[in-house]
């Protein structure tokens, strides 16, 4: 029936061009676990992600056939998908990925941006971010929000609470030794404006000293 509900965006690409687009996001997706690109992109591209994974997690002939068929380089990336990334998304139902939405890439371009990542990955933003939060609370001695807490429970019901921990710790450690740094930078320009200071009162002092001996005496 012409005029009905759209169920998927065309992204102003024939059927051709659309599909080479979304399997080129994808391939980037798993080579590299975090993809920045239009809003648009990242939501079309998400649905074949998840079916992506979904395939890697039957590991069958059809469906090891169906994924090289999505890939642009099956030969480099199908033994990642087929081993690191069905490993990590086995007890996971579903939602393998994330779309966050970001500032435009381009400052002369304000469509709507957005990052495409896999959740649970080296590159998840929000146990990098949940992280951060954390350490600031225990640097500056207070409580976790509410909506931390809420985070940290979710960005650890499938990966553990000890990487959590152990990023925590290093951005406890890269804060501390950023203070230290800053501090003692703050010591030393004291130190030179101080000595710069004394040299000027004392060549004041010796100008004057010679003024003096230099009047003829009365």
């Amino acid at each position: 029936m012409a005029g009905g509900l759209v169920k998927y965006r065309h992204l102003s690409r024939n059927s051709s061009a659309r599909k080479a687009l979304l399997r080129g996001l994808v391939t980037q997706l798993v080579q590299y676990e975090h993809i920045q690109t239009t809003y648009a992109k990242a939501k079309e591209a998400q649905r074949l992600a998840e079916k992506l994974i979904t395939l890697a997690k039957r590991d069958n002939e059809p469906c090891r056939r169906s994924a090289q068929g999505i890939l642009y380089t099956p030969h480099v990336l199908l033994p990642k998908l087929f081993g690191e990334l069905r490993n990590r998304y086995i007890t996971r139902e579903g939602g393998y990925t994330r779309v966050v939405r970001t500032e435009p890439k381009n400052t002369y371009d304000q469509g709507e941006s957005a990052i495409l990542e896999f959740v649970d990955g080296p590159k998840d933003s929000r146990f990098m971010m949940t992280a951060k939060a954390i350490a600031r609370d225990r640097l500056l001695g207070r409580q976790s929000t509410p909506l931390t807490l809420q985070n940290t429970k979710k960005v650890t019901q499938f990966r553990g609470a000890q990487d959590l921990e152990d990023l925590v710790q290093r951005f406890v450690a890269l804060e501390t030794s950023d203070s230290a740094v800053a501090d003692d930078g703050h010591s030393v320009e004291a130190a030179q404006m101080a000595g710069e200071e004394s040299a000027k009162v004392q060549k004041l002092a010796a100008d004057v000293q010679t003024q003096k001996e230099e009047q003829p005496k009365r």
